[in-house]
């Protein structure tokens, strides 16, 4: 009971729908029961005047002490009898004997208990100075004004359940613009932060939709003035460190003892970890960046570019890195994003891979669109990390390798931007060991060969 009060409190369409369906139901109770009893007292009323009736075509002298009028039915039979002047009789009343009523009655109607039964009575005096009793078992009359009540009751029975579910189905519908646009901003990515389009939202809703858009539109500011920030400082900081480079190189030409020797090679090495740090910064804020216009991009062509960059890393640590298969695919992106993309995850496969190791590249078509595979023999990554490696300068226990911690960070921005998915895994799921990573794309639509004629043309 407690969770289900919580839900109603949480769900301004549940209350809405249990204070109609309430509210109707109370409503249609009322009108139900004061039409039957209104119908009931309607159908009594025209009972008694159907004695009357027979009391008034009975005014002169009876024919007989007892007259009976009825259909066949003896519960519908109307009794018409004198009063006063009957002798008694030993037949019973559904013998066809008379009713046991004592003369003294009052004119009127009057309702009497006779033996076992109830009986509806109209004492009246005849224009000739008779008293006649005019009487009806009440069981019979009973029974055809409740048939008569119900079946004025039955049209509420029917209509009310049909109208609640009409109630509930109108407040489904009218809730459906929020549904729509709660999924329309959960479905959003990180970078996703244009306004939200308020024109089919209801007004009541619409001043807390142009709230949600000031709240998106000063995240955006905030969040474009850090990423401005961080390329400005990173831009600036390359002239020093090239500065600092070139001098290192000087100085490295320079007489000096092996310890000194020694230092400033460490030193070198600081400031090429230095101008890497600072290229991956100015990756990621391009990564973070609007969107460039995408086109159809070639996979393997993606693939030949990056291996020719990064082939003399491979080389010196003695790795075995190629494209398996010759399957090819046209994916829609900007060549810069899917060259960044590759990029760091082959530069990362090189790195964590043992030297001796191996590193291939795929890509599989399929009716879900294109599948870009990077795997490797390295240590790779333990389940409970892979969510953790996509945060920038976060870097896995253990790992010797020198890095900064941004290549996935990169990866992951780029791949939120072009709407795709990207998906860990080990090469070798029963040793648990080596990365694949798995980059889920579209396929590009590519103009038909009419089009294709026409463009030429």
């Amino acid at each position: 009971m407690d969770g289900y009060a919580r839900r109603l409190n949480a769900s301004l369409q549940r209350k809405l729908s249990l204070a109609l369906f309430l509210a109707i139901l109370v409503v249609a109770v009322v009108a139900g029961l004061f039409s039957f009893l209104s119908a009931l007292d309607e159908a009594h009323e025209l009972q008694d005047d159907v004695l009357r009736q027979v009391a008034q075509l009975e005014d002169g002298p009876l024919s007989s002490p007892v007259v009976r009028l009825q259909d066949g039915n003896e519960e519908s039979r109307v009794i018409v009898q004198r009063l006063g002047a009957g002798q008694p009789s030993s037949a019973d009343v559904d013998a066809g004997g008379p009713l046991a009523l004592p003369p003294t009655l009052p004119d009127g109607l009057q309702t009497l208990r006779v033996g076992d039964e109830m009986f509806r009575v109209l004492v009246k005096t005849t224009s000739a100075g008779e008293r006649i009793a005019v009487a009806q078992e009440s069981a019979f009359r009973d029974e055809i004004a409740r048939d008569s009540a119900l079946r004025t009751v039955t049209p509420f029975l029917i209509l009310v359940p049909v109208l609640l579910w009409i109630v509930a189905d109108m407040v489904r519908k009218m809730f459906r613009p929020i549904v729509a646009l709660s999924l329309e901003i959960d479905r959003r990515s990180d970078q996703e932060l244009h306004p939200v389009e308020d024109g089919r939202v209801p007004g009541e809703i619409r001043p807390f939709v142009v709230a949600i858009n000031r709240l998106l539109a000063r995240v955006s500011r905030s969040m474009q003035a850090q990423r401005r920030f961080v390329a400005d400082a990173a831009h600036e900081l390359r002239s020093p460190l090239t500065a600092l480079s070139l001098q290192a190189e000087r100085l490295a030409d320079a007489e000096m003892s092996d310890p000194a020797h020694e230092r400033l090679a460490e030193l070198r090495l600081g400031i090429e970890r230095g101008r890497k740090l600072l290229d991956q910064l100015l990756s990621l804020a391009r990564a973070q960046s609007a969107a460039a216009p995408a086109a159809p991009i070639s996979v393997q062509g993606i693939y030949r570019r990056v291996l020719e960059d990064l082939m003399p890393l491979a080389q010196a640590k003695g790795i075995d890195v190629g494209v398996e298969g010759t399957q090819d695919a046209q994916v829609p992106s900007s060549e810069l994003d899917m060259i960044a993309l590759v990029r760091n995850l082959v530069d990362n496969a090189i790195r964590y891979t043992p030297e001796g190791g191996r590193v291939d590249l795929s890509v599989h078509v399929s009716q879900e669109g294109a599948v870009l595979r990077i795997q490797d023999t390295g240590p790779g990554i333990a389940p409970t990390e892979r969510e953790r490696v996509f945060d920038s300068f976060y870097r896995t226990l253990g790992s010797e390798q020198p890095g900064s911690g941004l290549g996935l960070a990169i990866v992951k921005a780029i791949v939120d931007r072009i709407g795709a998915n990207v998906q860990l895994g080990f090469s070798d799921e029963a040793k648990q060991t080596g990365l694949r990573v798995e980059i889920r794309m579209p396929l590009a639509d590519m103009p038909s060969t009419a089009q294709a004629h026409d463009i030429t043309e």
